[in-house]
């Protein structure tokens, strides 16, 4: 067995994202850690995410074969098979920890997998369902890890609107990173992403923790906006992946950006030290 062609195949730069979103979901709802047991939402997370990018290669292997031969499957580092029982045992994974921890959570991480099977099977390919529900997927992680408690309020719940456009604007940008790309998305999606800079920082300022989170937002905008703008000038397939790397990546600031808003600063510094060790894992393993 090649390890490392399931490594990759894996994406554990992206995981890293993931586990901040559970993090970032545990502060929205006040961080009540009274035992482990929150554990089971971070290891439901990485089977979810892990499962979920395993199966997008298995479904996609008729076009890497001609787009992306160096990858696991098309590549024959990894047979198809073996991707497929991969990435259904990580999403079982997924789902039989969410249960563990409680009911609510084993049914939000169904839901989860409902829009991942979704999304790799039917939604990825069409220009407008796809960056929606890749974008609820995303949304439900976060309120995954909202379901630290049991009673979860219709306005943290409305929150996860935020990771969806974020994530639709990646998904956007993501569709000319083979081939190059329009500008047209490009500009939707530095329009999404300052929609989610600005209600992140309203946020924080009505939860009078501004001071706390600006620096975050700050950070992020400095991180994921020069690789879009250069990749709207010159949106060759190159330029396009870095703006997409950089976009998933620095989803953990976003995350952090949750944590401080609710004034858990200490949980936000927390995630974002996962920041550089997604950066590192992105120079080994692949992102897209």
């Amino acid at each position: 067995m090649n390890l490392k062609a399931y490594i990759t195949l894996f994406r554990p730069a992206n995981v890293v994202t993931a586990l901040a979103d559970i993090l970032a979901g545990m502060a929205i709802v006040g961080f009540v850690w009274k035992d482990n047991t929150p554990i089971f939402l971070l290891l439901s997370t990485i089977g979810l995410y892990g499962g979920g990018v395993v199966l997008n290669d298995y479904f996609d292997v008729s076009i890497d074969i001609k787009e992306r031969p160096e990858r696991p499957i098309p590549s024959g580092k990894v047979s198809k098979k073996s991707a497929l029982v991969f990435g259904i045992l990580l999403l079982g994974m997924g789902l039989g920890f969410a249960f563990l921890y409680q009911i609510t959570s084993g049914w939000i991480a169904f839901s989860i997998i409902v829009l991942i099977l979704t999304y790799n099977r039917f939604a990825k390919h069409h220009s407008v369902f796809g960056p929606i529900v890749m974008g609820m997927c995303r949304g439900g992680n976060l309120i995954l890890g909202m379901s630290l408690v049991s009673e979860i309020k219709t306005f943290e719940i409305s929150l996860s609107i935020l990771p969806i456009f974020y994530i639709a604007a990646i998904t956007m940008v993501s569709r000319g990173e083979v081939h190059g790309g329009k500008k047209i998305p490009l500009l939707l999606a530095g329009v999404l992403y300052f929609v989610v800079f600005i209600c992140i920082s309203y946020l924080s300022f009505r939860l009078g923790n501004l001071m706390k989170s600006i620096p975050f937002v700050v950070l992020h905008i400095a991180m994921v906006i020069p690789p879009l703008i250069r990749a709207h000038q010159n949106p060759i397939g190159p330029m396009i992946g870095k703006a997409v790397k950089m976009g998933v990546i620095t989803l953990i600031l976003l995350n952090a950006s949750f944590a401080a808003s609710f004034g858990f600063l200490p949980t936000a510094i927390v995630i974002f030290c996962l920041l550089p060790l997604s950066l590192v894992l992105a120079k080994s393993f692949s992102v897209t």
